[in-house]
């Protein structure tokens, strides 16, 4: 017996949640446990219902879906939670992925598109590519903790110091071939544009690139992405 897939529907507009319970409900293995009308209600139903996928508006009313993200990815971290947005190289999306979303869906998106999208979720994969997440970081990263020249000066010099010195500590644990792994996924590689670099086999890839989100501490490889980020051991690119 194959356990169905929970999801909880969070956005503000009502004929949205009912279209995008119609489809999934039509789907086997999905089970729709709730709905929720802002971010503020999506934590409290997340908390009570422990969904195994939560599709998340990004702008709502009161607390959006940027805030509620970060509520649930500490509070349900068991929970997963896709975005929904209009744009996709969009600012809000940037910001939710950071807040730990596992990736992103235009809610224009087929019914096919998002079927997937939530299987793989639950999956524990990303549904937003290392590739397009680079696109965004290289868009919004100059919203990153500074690490490097530009920090600002004076008594906020000291408190930059301490958070990249607290960021630059997550790299520790990883070897120098895992942290050349980490810039390779940062580049937008794939495993096997990665193993090509290297000269190694795929499995080898995939061996390397498990321990470095082990290490790390991150779900996913798109997480991974924004802490080679946010650590400057890859830097945003100018312009």
């Amino acid at each position: 017996m194959t356990t169905s897939i929970r999801i909880l529907l969070v956005d503000d507009q009502s004929l949205l949640r009912m279209g995008f319970r119609m489809v999934l409900e039509a789907e086997p293995g999905f089970e729709v446990v709730g709905e929720a009308a802002d971010g503020a209600s999506g934590v409290v139903a997340a908390q009570a219902e422990k969904p195994d996928v939560i599709l998340m508006d990004v702008r709502m009313p009161g607390m959006n879906g940027i805030d509620a993200t970060a509520a649930i990815v500490r509070t349900v971290p068991e929970s997963k939670i896709l975005i929904l947005t209009t744009f996709d190289l969009d600012e809000y999306a940037f910001a939710a992925l950071r807040a730990g979303a596992s990736g992103f869906l235009l809610k224009d998106a087929r019914p096919a598109e998002l079927i997937t999208a939530i299987r793989a979720v639950a999956a524990g994969d990303a549904v937003v590519s290392p590739r397009v997440t680079k696109q965004l970081l290289d868009l919004f990263g100059s919203r990153l903790p500074a690490t490097h020249e530009g920090a600002p000066p004076s008594a906020a010099a000291g408190a930059v110091a301490d958070a990249s010195s607290a960021l630059g500590a997550r790299l520790e644990p990883l070897t120098e071939r895992e942290r050349e792994v980490l810039v390779a996924i940062a580049e937008g590689l794939s495993n096997s544009e990665i193993a090509e670099q290297f000269v190694v086999s795929e499995s080898t890839v995939k061996t390397h690139v498990g321990r470095v989100l082990m290490k790390l501490g991150v779900r996913d490889r798109v997480q991974a992405v924004i802490v080679a980020y946010e650590t400057g051991l890859v830097l945003p690119k100018q312009g």
